[in-house]
């Protein structure tokens, strides 16, 4: 049975400098594209109760509460369902997030990134600091209790006290929850093309996790780069659940298949039904994606959960792997987690369970 659903929003005002997702300013397209995305999860959902909803984007909060509203009434959920929705702060209001409450969003997610001013600046966000400070207490007076800030640590001319300086803020607004994101240059961002000067390098982007690991110590560690109060989305995708993903460029994954929607206006309004790409995994895939999404979680993976879902013995096939980066690794009651030095390489190891 599939719980969870991701909606992209693909929407932005201006492209952020160092963004490469799928998102367009192009807002003159809205209308069209809901209308696409309506008819996509009025085909493909099968109208389970759903225990999460996450509207991701770009930018989720371009669109009217009314219109998040008429997306909502689409699926099934109860008191007990999250849902989520990402919103960038230069545009909210108070009256704003009092609808999205109203309507149903019980968790927000704001893309803060820094509260410095100037770092804001050169990464090309349109926010400043205290539009995040604004946003926060007006979530709050809206009856908000499940709030997150997003930060990105390694920007430009950003020091480790800079960054421990940001987390110390989001702490001190009294939040649930706290992401965290190395800063990576992909093809397709400004950044990419045009690099900006003074870039922490990797060992520094080292020491930044690991003061936010010390920092944010009365947060749950619940994932590798989420603190607090654990998101139920989140943790779907980590236990490798079924989800269904709506809209340009979304992933979902049901019964054993994953699928990715086409990433253009155009050839999504000709077929919004009809997925880019399909691929069943095979029992071998299965199991390293389990391994693979498993590390992820601070307690790591249950190797009897495995043994029995896969009829192996975990321990025997991947003892190599075991020994080569014991120092790396924590043996847990149900498994094998990583320790704090195994987090700072954890994809080059995890790249090791991949056949």
């Amino acid at each position: 049975m599939t719980e969870s659903a991701y909606i992209h929003i693909p929407f932005c005002k201006q492209k952020c400098n160092y963004c490469s997702f799928v998102s367009f300013p192009k807002l003159e397209l809205k209308e069209q594209y809901l209308q696409a995305l309506k008819k996509e999860i009025k085909h493909h959902y099968q109208g389970e109760t759903l225990k999460t909803i996450y509207f991701g984007g770009g930018t989720p909060s371009l669109l009217s509460v009314d219109e998040l509203k008429k997306l909502l009434e689409l699926f099934n959920f109860d008191k007990q369902t999250e849902i989520t929705a990402e919103l960038n702060p230069e545009s909210l209001t108070q009256e704003y997030l009092c609808g999205l409450k109203e309507i149903g969003i019980n968790r927000i997610s704001i893309g803060c990134q820094t509260f410095d001013d100037n770092i804001l600046k050169i990464i090309g966000r349109k926010h400043k600091a205290k539009q995040v400070e604004d946003t926060v207490k007006w979530a709050k007076n809206a009856g908000f209790d499940n709030i997150s800030l997003d930060f990105i640590y390694g920007l430009p001319n950003q020091t480790i006290y800079d960054f421990e300086q940001d987390l110390r803020h989001a702490v001190s607004l009294d939040i649930q929850h706290i992401s965290l994101y190395g800063l990576k240059i992909d093809s397709g961002c400004y950044f990419y093309k045009n690099p900006p000067e003074n870039l922490p390098n990797e060992d520094d982007q080292a020491d930044m996790y690991l003061k936010a690991v010390d920092v944010l110590k009365n947060f749950e560690h619940y994932e590798i780069s989420n603190f607090g109060k654990p998101s139920k989305h989140n943790l779907n995708y980590w236990n490798n659940e079924n989800y269904y993903g709506f809209g340009i460029a979304a992933h979902g994954y049901i019964n054993k298949v994953r699928y990715s929607n086409y990433e253009n206006f155009q050839d999504y309004f000709l077929n919004p039904i009809k997925h880019y790409k399909e691929h069943t995994l095979t029992q071998q895939e299965i199991l390293e994606e389990e391994i693979f999404l498993g590390f992820r979680k601070m307690k790591g993976i249950n190797i009897q959960t495995i043994n029995d879902k896969f009829d192996i013995d975990f321990e025997k096939k991947y003892s190599k792997i075991l020994e080569k980066y014991n120092d790396f690794l924590t043996k847990t009651t149900d498994g094998y987690a990583f320790n704090t030095k195994g987090i700072l390489i954890s994809n080059f190891i995890l790249s090791e369970f991949i056949d």
